[in-house]
């Protein structure tokens, strides 16, 4: 049928990496679709792959009969003996060869199609196997094209996409630039399967210290928790059982040479490395660094608590719009109530009428918000939307507005402390 067949089988699987049976399948399908083109829908036939011939063979097989009143599908006892088989009986299925040459022009094409498509679905699903297993790991690429916003990158036997939503805002790239991603996601869609990459994937930054310190790699060091901000500032928090190993130094190497590729890596993105601890005020304080913490007052019950700081630590514990405590919110899992030690001391008999400062928050929601745990104005800022609108009765847009507008009234108070001898409580 095919000069050597069997060469180009076998040269196809190992170009493609496609497993010589499923060539040969597609092979078959294609050459029987063709036949039912020739020799119609609803004749008996099969096609097999004769390796020793090195061709495919299409078989018409026909009931031996007395007396023939469907020639497509039965033959006589007479010419079954004669042509076929002298040894023929009555009710006999007996194969024909029929030969593919005869099949036409449209038929053959209609085969080519069949091949090249069962080509590609082998060829989409080794891909799927392959990647399948890489999610969670850290992989390298080009760009290779831009499509809606979303970044298109060449990964090797497979293209992998960056969802706008995956970039980080201040990174621009162009076509043939290098990129370093996280595999977040591997779907299987009519396609062929989809590899979802990510920049802003906490597990990146996990990666990325996994990559640049042996320790992490080798289990010595644990990184526990991440919390990312992407393109602004990250923290994450590391332990060791080895109590000769200092794991914040170990991430930030000499002359802090670990951590810097990382910053590098993205694109000048702050790090904080900070220790785990089991005691959870040792935690909470650590989280908030570089800002000194003087005491904490724990509620376990709400798993909330208050953290009284230096007047002059204020903005540094709070950070810029609130980012620093709000790390130290998602890095730790507590809710974080930061006052400066004037503020602490000047009233706190306010209690969840604070809440009302902020505009659309009346008398029952802050009464609600207080019972949930959340008893000031700076634990609203310190806050993400996600866990504000999980009490009932609080939408998305809400919080997100309250969460905004507490974080203005936490930097005029911040601002106005510098020049009032006692600060406003937000208690």
């Amino acid at each position: 049928m095919l000069p050597e067949l069997k060469r180009l089988i076998e040269q196809m699987g190992k170009d493609r990496g496609i497993d010589k049976g499923v060539i040969i399948e597609a092979l078959e399908t294609a050459m029987l679709t063709a036949a039912r083109k020739k020799l119609g829908t609803h004749v008996d036939i099969e096609a097999r792959y004769n390796e020793e011939a090195g061709e495919i063979e299409v078989f018409q097989f026909k009931k031996v009969v007395d007396k023939v009143l469907d020639p497509d599908m039965q033959v006589s006892l007479e010419q079954a003996r004669r042509n076929l088989d002298e040894e023929a009986q009555r009710g006999d299925s007996l194969g024909m060869k029929i030969e593919t040459s005869t099949f036409g022009r449209i038929a053959v094409q209609t085969a080519k199609q069949i091949i090249i498509q069962k080509v590609k679905d082998a060829e989409r699903d080794n891909v799927y196997e392959e990647y399948k297993d890489k999610k969670g790991e850290l992989i390298n690429g080009f760009v290779q094209r831009f499509d809606g916003g979303n970044i298109i990158v060449n990964i090797g036997r497979a293209e992998g996409v960056i969802p706008t939503s995956e970039q980080i805002y201040r990174e621009v790239y162009k076509r043939g630039d290098r990129v370093r991603a996280y595999v977040c996601d591997v779907k299987r869609i009519s396609k062929g399967p989809q590899i979802i990459l990510s920049r802003t994937h906490p597990g990146f930054l996990k990666s990325l210290f996994e990559v640049e310190v042996p320790e992490i790699a080798e289990g010595l060091i644990e990184i526990v928790n991440v919390a990312r901000e992407p393109g602004k500032r990250a923290k994450i928090s590391v332990r060791t059982k080895d109590k000769d190993i200092d794991p914040v130094g170990a991430c930030v190497g000499m002359r802090g040479s670990r951590v810097q590729s990382v910053v590098q890596e993205l694109r000048g993105e702050k790090i904080d490395i900070v220790p785990y601890a089991v005691d959870n005020a040792a935690y909470v304080c650590s989280a908030l660094s570089p800002a000194k913490v003087n005491r904490v007052i724990m509620d376990e019950e709400s798993r909330s608590m208050e953290v009284i700081v230096p007047d002059d630590q204020l903005s540094l514990a709070i950070g810029k719009n609130g980012q620093n405590v709000r790390l130290a919110v998602k890095l730790t899992g507590w809710k974080i109530d930061v006052k400066s030690e004037s503020m602490a001391s000047s009233q706190e008999e306010e209690g969840h009428k604070s809440l009302m400062k902020i505009p659309g928050v009346g008398e029952a929601m802050a009464e609600r918000l207080y019972g949930e745990g959340f008893k000031s104005v700076a634990m609203i800022a310190a806050t993400d939307i996600e866990m504000l609108s999980s009490i009932q009765g609080v939408g998305e847009k809400s919080a997100s507005q309250w969460i905004e507008a507490a974080v203005r009234l936490m930097e005029e108070a911040s601002g106005k402390k510098s020049t009032e001898s006692g600060a406003k409580s937000f208690t």
